[in-house]
């Protein structure tokens, strides 16, 4: 599915959960990209907004490349796969991770510093990222979730 922009995605991801409006639910955007979708799609449900923040792990000699993904406080989703082919071992993996972990505190102790984290339990949590180019992201925000 193809959007204008971010406030469409979020318009119409809103619309398809209209049923949610005064049930018990936050809504979680992954950092960075996901917050404005997820914006929309809170204010549409009258629900709180709240962030999870993510980390792509890259191919080390091409870190643009996405081996998988890690969260807050989950375990990390790697493209076995992916790493097989491009010869990716535990150790290289788990330097990248490291590296992946160290900012990932950074930009929760940045957004914790200023807003606590929304309460979750007995509620709905709708995560919401901006698109999936291997779902890394949001596989391993949903795990932290």
């Amino acid at each position: 599915m193809i959007f204008d922009d971010r406030e469409d995605a979020g318009r119409r991801l809103a619309d398809r959960l209209r049923e949610q409006v005064g049930r018990d639910v936050v809504v979680l955007g992954v950092a960075r990209g996901g917050v404005p979708v997820a914006a929309v799609v809170a204010g549409v449900l009258e629900a709180p907004l709240d962030v999870v923040v993510t980390r792509k792990l890259g191919v080390p000699f091409q870190p643009a490349a996405a081996l998988g993904a890690i969260s807050e406080h989950g375990p990390r989703v790697v493209d076995d796969d992916l790493a097989r082919t491009v010869g990716t071992g535990e150790a290289e993996l788990a330097e990248v991770e490291c590296r992946a972990r160290e900012a990932v505190t950074r930009i929760v102790e940045r957004y914790r510093s200023v807003r606590p984290r929304e309460p979750l339990a007995g509620r709905t949590a709708v995560v919401v990222d901006d698109g999936a180019v291997t779902g890394s992201s949001a596989r391993a925000a949903c795990r932290t979730v």
